[in-house]
């Protein structure tokens, strides 16, 4: 049993992981928190640093027989500060924590006490439920059960964040932290208008970068490094490595002061408290296998070859926005800066939920999501579209049309079914989609287009995903 191989020991779960590659291989992998690894990086996850036991850190475990763990995990450091262009004297990083929602919990556990009050984009607006989600019903993200979060907005007219109304909810319910980032946002932050923001109000600044991290590095997105104190982000998205998170700190001096005539140094504590909070406080031993994974995917993003993936995945993405605008469809604020596209259905009648299952039984992943204005999280009125995963496969603009195209398609016979209908529920629409016999050559159609292009780990010449 402890050598034989997968294929040999286990074929049912052999086979299913055979069955989701050949999903990955024959559709079109649109969600924008998705990404395909490079063959390195899996290579990274499958080995031996599985076996190994490591609390604590390089220098300071609790275990014996970590003098190799100690030796990855300061180079996969020096590399996510080397990527995000950071002096190693003015930021520290740990690499510890499992995802970008543990990350986000450490720094609030660290830096807030209970109750404490923060502030984070809402989620129907774009942001993420860890930073701070509840509706007038119940506390949603234990980051609400545990703080008293507030969520700001975007405007409901134009889709972009209203900084005065943010600035005017800092003066009256003074947070002790504020979070920049979101999950389904797709233009560029004001940095330096929150910070200024954060400022007046006394707040500490923090952005969670998740989303844009890969764009961030490759200079196509806006770097937040210079006017927040933290920044966190998940490693598997624009970043294209494997499923961890990296949470980012000033070090050093913070500032001085003179009292009674004699100069104080006062340092930033961000390091000490954010270290002691995910480790031994919310997390035991690390993943010394996702560890390495990242500082495999870390070193990628520094080539140019990723820099250029990162304007592909940009230019798709507007690309594609303004194709279905073409075609007479409402994407919000117009268009995107970044890799995501939000599709509001609302003026067609059909929810996103109805659509994501029918793009599904085409082959085509995306996924339902709040627009600005929505209450129910499960019948939204919009779906998300990102080109991460598609881009990394060697698709580009001439792509979108193409691609375009079978979005439209399909939802104009969703509409169809929709229109005739006896009923409204979503189990009927269901049971209709699945015997459509236009959906079945459509999603013929798309598997033959997918399956040009190749996975990470097929027998290719990509050279993004070529290991150099």
């Amino acid at each position: 049993m402890l050598y034989q191989s997968l294929q040999d020991y286990d074929d049912e779960v052999y086979h299913l992981i055979e069955e989701e590659k050949n999903r990955q291989r024959v559709g079109l992998e649109m969600i924008a928190s998705e990404n395909f690894t490079s063959q390195s990086v899996l290579e990274a996850l499958g080995t031996c640093l599985t076996n190994k036991y490591s609390e604590g850190y390089p220098g300071k475990r609790y275990y014996g027989g970590n003098e190799v763990i100690d030796k990855i995990e300061v180079l996969c450091q020096k590399r996510a500060l080397e990527a995000f262009g950071l002096d190693d004297k003015k930021w520290g990083v740990n690499v510890q924590a499992y995802s970008g929602s543990p990350a986000n919990f450490a720094v609030y556990s660290a830096l807030l006490n209970p109750h404490d009050r923060f502030m984070g984009l809402d989620l129907p607006s774009g942001g993420h439920l860890t930073h701070g989600y509840m509706n007038e019903k119940k506390r949603v993200s234990c980051t609400s059960l545990f703080w008293e979060s507030m969520g700001y907005r975007v405007d409901t007219n134009t889709g972009w964040i209203d900084y005065d109304k943010v600035e005017e909810m800092t003066r009256y319910f003074r947070p002790k932290l504020i979070v920049m980032g979101a999950s389904a946002y797709v233009r560029e932050w004001d940095y330096i208008r929150m910070k200024e923001i954060a400022d007046k109000a006394g707040a500490i600044l923090m952005a969670d970068i998740a989303h844009i991290a890969g764009l961030v590095v490759a200079g196509v997105a806006k770097s937040p490094f210079e006017y927040c104190d933290i920044v966190t982000t998940t490693t598997h998205k624009t970043l294209r490595g494997p499923r961890g998170a990296l949470i980012f700190y000033r070090i050093g001096v913070k500032e001085v002061k003179i009292e009674n005539e004699k100069e104080i140094t006062i340092m930033y504590e961000y390091d000490t408290k954010i270290n002691f909070t995910v480790f031994p406080g919310l997390q035991g031993g690390p993943h010394n296998n996702v560890i390495a994974a990242m500082a495999v995917a870390l070193k990628q993003v520094c080539t140019e070859e990723f820099k250029q993936y990162a304007r592909d995945v940009v230019d798709n993405a507007k690309s594609l926005a303004q194709l279905l605008m073409d075609k007479g469809y409402h994407i919000v604020t117009n268009g995107t800066d970044n890799h995501i596209i939000l599709w509001d259905l609302k003026p067609l009648g059909i929810t996103g939920s109805k659509m994501e299952f029918v793009y599904e039984n085409i082959s085509i992943s995306v996924n339902k999501n709040t627009c600005y204005g929505d209450e129910n999280a499960i019948a939204t009125r919009g779906i998300r579209i990102g080109t991460p995963a598609i881009t990394t496969r060697g698709i580009k603009v001439q792509h979108m049309p193409t691609i375009a195209d079978f979005f439209d398609r399909a939802l104009k016979i969703a509409l169809d079914i929709q229109k005739k209908m006896k009923g409204k529920t979503l189990t009927e629409f269901k049971a209709i989609v699945l015997e459509s016999e236009e959906l079945k050559s459509l999603r013929k159609e798309v598997e033959s287009f997918a399956s040009q292009f190749p996975l990470p780990g097929d027998n290719s010449t990509y050279h993004f995903l070529k290991d150099k």
